[in-house]
């Protein structure tokens, strides 16, 4: 995991107990709506910052394209063909595959 979203992670989730437990101080201590209010605000805040931080961080990056590996997919592919085999068939296997590969990992 990335080092700077452990960190915002962290600071989050201290942002998160320390929201509560300043709601539960705040309305013992006399319901004062403007603490009240900024503490939910600042709550709020870390909340949309999580959430933001750890979407942008999951981005799966675009694999490289292998010319070498693509030109013995290719070849193969010939071969089939060459024995017989329908090439829109043997083409559409190649994709399913490829989406398979894809929504495994």
């Amino acid at each position: 995991m990335n080092t700077a979203l452990r960190v915002i992670r962290i600071v989050c989730v201290i942002v998160f107990v320390s929201g509560i437990a300043g709601l539960i101080i705040s309305s013992i201590a006399g319901n004062n709506v403007g603490v009240v209010t900024t503490i939910g605000l600042i709550t709020s805040l870390a909340a949309v910052v999580l959430l933001t931080a750890s979407t942008v961080a999951n981005r799966q990056r675009i694999d490289a394209f292998n010319d070498a590996l693509a030109e013995q997919v290719e070849a193969q592919i010939t071969s089939v063909v060459a024995s017989g085999a329908k090439e829109e068939t043997v083409r559409k296997l190649v994709r399913d595959a490829i989406n398979l590969g894809r929504s495994a990992s």
